[in-house]
């Protein structure tokens, strides 16, 4: 209230006009919940591997998987997922030490075998490259993000979690959505 007040009293007309607006647009009824350390990964076959036949269940996996190493990226094919954030898992030495490894973007099954491809192409990091093509998974963990202006639907949002004995033990979520502060391999994996 003090905010908006101070806005009218030293705003032009324009700026006065568009506060409210620009205000609600931050406002949120509820605290933004994102997926805390305990909780289990969502439930279902929410993504695919290779071809849309082709479903995961991370959640199931995890159950007899020891631990696990989840990237969440934008978009596949960018310049800092492909460039700095992916590469930097792909050739970090601690990333061998899970048993399940996986980068999960909203995208299609196609676009994220076709990125496999290019930036692992022998396989040699056993980094899964899983489409989310509706965004359920990235949805149920709730780290979405509005990026229509950019990408032109909602996505992810960049982040790197640790997942052992079926719950979530880290999760390194990057403040502004995109950036590459927290969630690279060195910050995420030391």
């Amino acid at each position: 209230m003090f905010a908006r007040t101070a806005l009218r009293a030293t705003a032009s007309p324009i700026a006065r006009a568009s506060a409210p607006a620009a205000a609600s647009r931050f406002f949120s009824s509820s605290p933004a919940r994102l997926v805390k350390i305990g909780e289990l990964l969502p439930e279902g076959e929410l993504l695919q591997e290779g071809s849309p036949g082709n479903k995961v269940d991370l959640r199931k996996e995890a159950e007899s998987a020891r631990n696990m190493l989840i990237i969440g990226v934008p978009a596949a094919f960018s310049p800092a997922c492909s460039a700095s954030h992916i590469p930097s898992y792909i050739q970090h030495p601690k990333t061998q030490e899970f048993d399940v490894k996986a980068v999960v973007s909203v995208n299609d099954a196609f676009v994220m075998k076709a990125w496999k491809e290019n930036l692992d192409p022998a396989d040699e990091s056993g980094i899964r490259f899983l489409a989310d093509p509706s965004g359920s998974f990235t949805k149920a963990l709730d780290l979405t993000f509005d990026s229509k202006a950019i990408f032109g639907n909602d996505r992810s949002k960049r982040y790197a979690m640790i997942v052992e004995d079926g719950k979530v033990t880290k999760i390194a979520v990057e403040p502004d959505n995109t950036g590459t502060a927290v969630s690279l391999a060195d910050k995420v994996l030391g």
